[in-house]
């Protein structure tokens, strides 16, 4: 589309108004369904590239010829336990499990002296089954108890040092 530099006054609907005079109008409607077309193909390759990206929400998951983790039976067995003499802090854990077999242990020594052990077992649907066991005497000699009668806090007072006290 080619202008000229002047423009001219047209009249349009007894208003006069300036605009830029066109050699050849046929060209400007040419260049306008170019600009059409080309809109068009931009949109319709945005649209087909917007298709083929992966996406980010949740699809049941896809058949793979590898073994699931997730479909085989747990299988595990673990044992740990801490002892601090200093502070005669005793504890400890065991369990191991096979598909829906679960079994094992934890121990913990009480501050009245006593080791208190814990055997449980999963069986099947009823659950969680424990036997709860304690080993030794009951024993307050080496735990320092401080009396259990209360007492309201003293206060405490905090002088600024530009303060008189």
């Amino acid at each position: 589309m080619q202008h000229i530099a002047a423009p001219m006054l047209a009249k349009k609907r007894s208003i006069y108004c300036l605009q830029p005079y066109e050699e050849n109008q046929s060209t400007g409607t040419a260049a306008m369904k170019v600009n059409m077309k080309v809109f068009l193909f931009l949109g319709l390759a945005a649209f087909a590239a917007a298709g083929s990206f992966e996406s980010y929400e949740y699809r049941p998951p896809r058949h793979s010829s590898e073994e699931s983790y997730e479909s085989g039976e747990a299988k595990y067995d673990f044992n740990w336990a801490v002892s601090h003499d200093p502070s005669s802090n005793e504890f400890g854990h065991q369990e191991a499990r096979d598909g829906d077999d679960t079994q094992g242990s934890y121990y913990v020594q009480l501050p009245d002296g006593r080791l208190q052990t814990v055997k449980y077992f999963v069986d099947g649907d009823s659950g969680y089954v424990a036997e709860v066991s304690y080993e030794g005497d009951v024993s307050y000699e080496s735990a320092s108890f401080e009396s259990r009668e209360y007492r309201p806090p003293r206060p405490r007072y905090f002088y600024d040092s530009n303060e008189s006290k």
